[in-house]
């Protein structure tokens, strides 16, 4: 028996219709962790459509998949629909309970949250979702980055960057964490101050919000009828 230690492995999941920015924007961070592998996995192997048309490919499905130590769950329209499949579902609340570390990016919140991974935790979402998540049993936080525990959530999108080399910093250290940092050259000075409600011109996020009403409709209808099967089920 060999006495090389394990490399520890990130999974990263993809689905239709996910935003890739919450997923590649944490890959580029936590791809760069030394030591550490990572993956990108989907309920089938191959390519997967995000939901702007970008083409991201799966290295392995749900069948195939090993048991990681950090499962990353992003975000996006097609949330709606994954919280709803059981096949997406199932496979996040087994990986969930066996990984060292969670971190859900954007709306993949509401798939943890769906997977009965929030119940009892603070946990962040997009700033148009996560009023949705105590539907799942968790306390809602308006911060860029949550932390509860092995438990990260972040806000929109971007974020996911940032929460990313938190996760590198508990795993890896902050040095390393730091530079990852340095060589992606994070450094974000953005042009508006318009990135959250709380910052942005109230007619600004009254049109964002009128804009994505149906949307937001279809999102509401689909986690209350997620959160239902979780309490059916016991979770």
């Amino acid at each position: 028996m060999s006495d090389t230690p394990r490399q520890p492995v990130a999974g990263i999941l993809v689905f239709p219709g996910v935003t890739q920015l919450d997923m590649t924007g944490p890959f580029e961070v936590l791809a760069r962790m030394p030591g550490w592998r990572v993956e990108v996995v989907a309920k089938a192997r191959g390519p997967v459509r995000s939901d702007r048309g970008l083409v991201l490919h799966a290295d392995t499905d749900f069948a195939a998949a090993p048991q990681y130590d950090l499962l990353a769950v992003p975000g996006g329209p097609g949330t709606d629909d994954a919280i709803l499949d059981a096949d997406t579902v199932d496979f996040v609340r087994r990986q969930g309970a066996g990984a060292g570390h969670v971190f859900g990016i954007c709306t993949g919140s509401l798939l943890l949250g769906a997977a009965g991974l929030l119940r009892g935790r603070r946990a962040g979402s997009h700033w148009m979702a996560r009023d949705l998540l105590p539907r799942f049993g968790a306390t809602v936080s308006d911060a860029r980055m949550t932390q509860d525990g092995t438990i990260y959530t972040a806000g929109g999108v971007t974020s996911g960057i940032d929460m990313a080399l938190r996760v590198a910093a508990d795993l890896v250290g902050e040095e390393a964490a730091q530079r990852i940092q340095l060589a992606i050259e994070y450094d974000p000075e953005p042009p508006f101050r318009a990135g959250t409600p709380f910052v942005a011109p109230p007619a600004l996020v009254a049109g964002v919000r009128e804009a994505a009403a149906a949307n937001r409709a279809r999102r509401a209808a689909a986690v209350e009828e997620a959160a239902r099967r979780l309490d059916a089920a016991g979770g």
